[in-house]
């Protein structure tokens, strides 16, 4: 079972208070003002909570997009989505909108572009506008689903490696009237990877499940029946209450999650509502 905190409300210095949202994931920031970059000292205590708590909420920020990308960047470089929509004039910021003409569709729980050789350390994501009712995110806790396997599966799987594949975009490349050639282009260019099944965190050293429903395709020397088997009892560890928090946005509302730690799932329970967000990643390591 996961590592219970002990502190229901814990003060870091430098002016910040976290207060958790379960026992193993999630804390509200309270006492910061994201609209100027934090001072060293500050920083500190957000990496520091982050690796604690895997993701982090923020309420009432009113900031423009170069704030949300001023302050993205003290975590490290960012990244460019090559499939997905960006803001006119940035293409650092991914503009997720859904409404009565596009439905939500992110509802599969995932880590972000595992499909990369090199994946999110981490995302931060705006609240625009928002719909009355709905439209929450849920977030599972990494480390807990694979310390809850049984020892039998955790056997199974160690040493294990498997296949990363962008198979959701290339289904919409095709859809949006994209040629051969120019699918057969990113294909090169993202070609696809392997990684753990069970990743070592490269801060925290603890371990944690590595696959994800949206980008994992098969465990490498399996063969595929069992792969597939195998994956989907992995997935549905994400799914476990016990391992989750969930967040109801406001507007101005914003989420720092750990990609590396934790997975998320977007509810599309609030059709015909309009949803409006934008999204800033930070680009991380070679899993481990």
């Amino acid at each position: 079972m996961p590592e219970v905190l002990e502190k229901p409300v814990s003060s870091m210095d430098r002016g910040i208070v976290l207060e958790p949202l379960t026992p193993t994931i999630g804390a509200e920031v309270q006492g910061i003002d994201l609209s100027t970059i934090p001072g060293e000292g500050t920083l500190a205590a957000l990496r520091e909570a982050l690796l604690e708590y895997k993701v982090l909420f923020f309420r009432d920020q009113d900031i423009s997009t170069q704030e949300h990308l001023a302050f993205a960047k003290q975590f490290g470089e960012l990244e460019v989505h090559p499939f997905a929509p960006h803001k006119e004039g940035y293409p650092e910021v991914l503009a997720i909108t859904h409404d009565r003409d596009s439905k939500g569709r992110e509802n599969k729980w995932h880590s972000d572009v595992t499909w990369r050789e090199c994946p999110s350390l981490g995302s931060i994501l705006r609240a625009i506008e928002v719909p009355p009712v709905g439209g929450d995110t849920l977030f599972s806790d990494s480390y807990a689903a694979y310390e809850g396997l049984s020892d039998e599966v955790k056997e199974k799987i160690e040493g294990k490696v498997a296949v990363h594949d962008f198979a959701h975009f290339r289904k919409l490349m095709a859809k949006r009237g994209k040629t051969a050639e120019e699918i057969e282009e990113m294909n090169r260019k993202y070609p696809e990877v392997e990684h753990p099944v069970v990743r070592t965190h490269p801060e925290t050293g603890r371990r944690g499940l590595y696959v994800n429903a949206a980008f994992t395709q098969y465990i490498v020397g399996m063969e595929r029946g069992e792969s597939d088997r195998l994956l989907q009892h992995l997935y549905a560890q994400a799914a476990i209450p016990e391992y989750q928090c969930r967040f109801r946005w406001e507007k101005n509302s914003i989420a720092f999650w750990d990609n590396r730690a934790c997975q998320h799932y977007a509810v599309s329970d609030y059709w015909p509502a309009v949803r409006r967000m934008e999204r800033v990643t930070i680009i991380g390591d070679r899993p481990r």
